[in-house]
């Protein structure tokens, strides 16, 4: 069976920057589907038409993945406006009370705590970055009606599951 749009493509595959440098893996496999939410576009099209035993290596520039690195994202607050527990890498979709305004759907991630300030960053953690994507299909199958009804392979969340958005499996 031929990788196509609505299909489910088991993928072994490394994330790497441009200079080679590893970001994420999984030499197991993962399931994602086709033209759905698993897959960024151009991933997707990079598949379609191969079948399991393929390999191959591709190379996203930043607007065809999480897009430039948009420094108007990048904030500082003041520590106590901020829980009690507060940690680099914690994440606010809402931000506290007394803060300033955050952007409509930006998910802003702790990047620094230091002299009664907390530094914040609403960019994806790969943005402004060209990443390498280099794969295997491991299996081509059809989707079962479930994967079909959400176009995503991962059905207990669908934007954990999505390849290259949110955080990946196996960081480096």
């Amino acid at each position: 069976m031929q990788a196509a749009l609505d299909t489910v493509v088991t993928l072994a595959w490394q994330l790497t920057d441009a200079q080679n440098e590893p970001i994420a893996d999984d030499a197991e496999g993962s399931d994602f589907y086709v033209g759905g939410a698993d897959l960024l576009p151009q991933i997707s099209q990079h598949l379609l038409g191969k079948q399991a035993g393929a390999s191959g290596q591709l190379q996203i520039e930043p607007h065809d993945a999480f897009g430039d690195y948009e420094p108007t994202l990048l904030r500082i607050e003041d520590r106590a406006l901020f829980p009690e527990v507060l940690e680099p890498g914690m994440q606010f979709e809402h931000l506290p009370p007394g803060c300033r305004p955050g952007e409509s759907g930006v998910i802003y991630t702790v990047s620094d705590i230091a002299e009664g300030k907390v530094v914040l960053d609403g960019n994806h953690p790969l943005a402004g970055m060209a990443l390498r994507v280099s794969y295997t299909i491991l299996d081509v199958r059809e989707p079962d009606p479930d994967e079909r009804e959400a176009q995503s392979a991962h059905l207990d969340d669908v934007d954990s599951g999505m390849f290259l958005a949110g955080m990946p499996r196996n960081v480096t």
